[in-house]
């Protein structure tokens, strides 16, 4: 898939390609690649921790507004949308927490799609990638990124 002419899978795209360059060593096409599927892997873990919240999250809340939904239902006004969530606390942290994770995960990926991934983590990407190598199949994750 192309984005702005650019394959949106590929972590060497914006400002870091010239970073990405300087950090690997010509004869190591292979760390990149496993660094990109490393970074697959943790975009899928993030999207894994928020499908979670929301699953688990939104059932019980939408449960403990019961009554007041009912109510929206017949008469709906945002000022009952506002009382029904300042007078149900924990729903109301509980959909926030939810909200904010999804749009905290859309802020980073859409950031990596747009710009690159930063130097910083570009290194810490590559530690990883070298943890995992030296522990080899001891390690859970050497088989997703190493084989």
């Amino acid at each position: 898939m192309k984005f702005n002419g650019r394959s949106k899978r590929s972590l060497l795209s914006g400002k870091a390609a010239g970073t990405v360059r300087a950090l690997f060593p010509a004869d190591e096409p292979e760390l990149s690649k496993q660094m990109e599927r490393l970074h697959h892997l943790q975009v899928l873990g993030r999207w894994i921790v928020v499908g979670v919240a929301w699953a688990t999250i939104l059932p019980v809340s939408l449960w403990l507004l019961r009554r007041d939904i009912s109510l929206l239902r017949a008469f709906f006004t945002w000022a009952a949308v506002r009382y029904a969530l300042i007078f149900h606390p924990v729903v109301t942290i509980a959909l926030s927490l939810c909200i904010g994770l999804t749009v905290g995960v859309l802020i980073w990926q859409s950031r990596n799609i747009l710009f690159g991934l930063p130097e910083s983590e570009l290194k810490r990407l590559q530690r990883q990638v070298v943890n995992i190598r030296e522990r080899g199949d001891r390690h859970p994750l050497w088989r997703w990124v190493c084989k």
